[in-house]
């Protein structure tokens, strides 16, 4: 038997990815900071406005996030004006969530930073490059079978 390698943690693949989605995150979470917003909340008010997902549990498939912590961001976020919840109108017992006019125009004002960080980000590679980058991602994902993997 020859002498096990040793684990070059800066060569693995995983903590390259992990490393530059944190870089890209912060990034973007940095900007959304200056709206009040989380890189969650701004995803949660995605997901209402443009998606029309209306129950916390389309909201929380979306964001891929727990139904917990989509909870919590929700009762957070109706707090601070940005979404109204109330019942379904035909069950009673189903919770339906509607951005306000704060929700909605905190939507749009963080729409351009998030095509800027996107931009930026996309900017480091020809489109070529990007093309390619999303291809074998979108191969790493396959299978996976969680919520992420249709993003």
């Amino acid at each position: 038997m020859g002498i096990e390698q040793k684990y070059r943690l800066h060569q693995s693949l995983g903590y390259q990815m992990s490393l530059t989605t944190r870089l890209q995150e912060r990034r973007f979470e940095d900007q959304l900071k200056t709206l009040g917003l989380t890189r969650i909340t701004w995803c949660i008010l995605l997901a209402v406005e443009i998606e029309a997902l209306l129950n916390p549990s389309d909201i929380a498939e979306f964001v891929g996030i727990d139904r917990t912590a989509t909870s919590r961001a929700l009762r957070q976020m109706e707090t601070a004006g940005m979404i109204a919840r109330g019942a379904g109108k035909e069950d009673g017992r189903t919770t339906l969530v509607a951005l306000t006019d704060m929700g909605r125009d905190l939507q749009s004002r963080a729409t351009p930073m998030a095509r800027d960080n996107a931009q930026y980000w996309q900017g480091k590679l020809d489109s070529d490059e990007a093309q390619e980058l999303r291809r074998l991602l979108s191969k790493m994902r396959h299978g996976e079978g969680t919520a992420l993997t249709r993003l």
